[in-house]
């Protein structure tokens, strides 16, 4: 057999192509132009002899060689994690904890996984959520309340580090039988008048309010609910609409709980980033939960874009 021309940026591309589903997409998501991104794609097939994807449109596929090597790069990505992780704790023999905080209720739905993977990571780390609305978030960074908040705007602040994790739409959320149904995309007059059910926080913390509603004048009515599922089955009884991110939407629209409409013609977006003290951000264990984060959040949620 040939000596082999795989390198770890060869893995990580197919990686990011897999799971973005477009090279323009992987190529954003690795910060290359996309003709890098398509010249290692050709390098592949040309010293396999067979090609690692096909097009389909505007999308591209794996093939089952790049199906194999995508594999490959995930197994090769774990090892590299754990020994630059046993590394780390040869060099430090870090303790202490790493509280979190969110300013998004929705993240609850991704963040539980990966703090159960984390623990398995780090077992020296006390890991904990700081629990409750918190109205200046950040706050809670600088008088030692919590080590990392996950927040929406990375406005900057002296002694807070900002890491971007990634963006994401978020749509309306309507009964089937709703009398917007029949719109593919929603503006801002179309929530006149309606019930809008959000989470119990202040209207200036929620994106179609403060982005959409607000600068429109619309009138509207509001209603609360704690949990995601909760704000979901009001809207399925066509108590109101929402309006959520669309990671955790699918397997409602799926089995026709709910629809899911745009917001305005560009869509309406949101980005997340971790914030922490700038000695935290220098923590291996820090970064980890960061990478961590990223790449399951990439790899198990729909509708994700990169942040620079």
């Amino acid at each position: 057999m040939a000596e082999s021309i795989l390198e770890i940026r060869h893995l990580r591309m197919l990686s990011a192509l897999a799971e973005a589903g477009s090279v323009s997409r992987a190529a954003q998501r690795l910060h290359l132009t996309q003709s890098a991104v398509s010249h290692q794609l050709k390098a592949l097939s040309g010293h396999y002899g067979v090609p690692v994807v096909k097009r389909q449109g505007q999308s591209v596929v794996l093939t089952q060689a790049g199906t194999r090597l995508v594999a490959a790069a995930k197994a090769v990505a774990q090892e590299i994690q754990a020994a630059e992780r046993d590394l780390s704790r040869l060099a430090s023999k870090p303790r202490g904890t790493l509280r979190i905080a969110l300013e998004c209720h929705t993240c609850f739905d991704w963040l539980m996984p990966i703090m159960d993977t984390f623990r398995g990571h780090w077992p020296e780390i006390e890991l904990d959520l700081v629990s409750g609305f918190h109205s200046d978030p950040l706050a809670l960074l600088a008088n030692g309340r919590a080590d990392l908040v996950i927040v929406a705007d990375a406005a900057r602040r002296r002694g807070i580090v900002y890491q971007p994790l990634f963006g994401f739409e978020i749509l309306a959320v309507l009964s089937p039988g709703h009398r917007l149904h029949g719109k593919r995309i929603l503006q801002a007059a179309d929530f006149s008048d309606e019930t809008l059910i959000t989470y119990p926080v202040p209207a200036d913390r929620i994106d179609v309010i403060r982005h959409v509603l607000k600068p429109a004048g619309v009138r509207f009515k509001r209603r609360t609910a704690e949990l995601t599922v909760a704000i979901l089955q009001l809207v399925a009884s066509r108590r109101g609409i929402a309006a959520l991110p669309s990671w955790g939407l699918k397997n409602y629209v799926d089995h026709d709980y709910v629809i899911t409409r745009r917001i305005g013609a560009k869509g309406l977006w949101s980005d997340l980033y971790a914030a922490t003290t700038e000695d935290m951000a220098s923590q291996s264990y820090v970064q980890d939960f960061i990478t961590t984060a990223k790449s399951t959040c990439f790899a198990t949620l729909d509708g994700l874009v990169p942040l620079k």
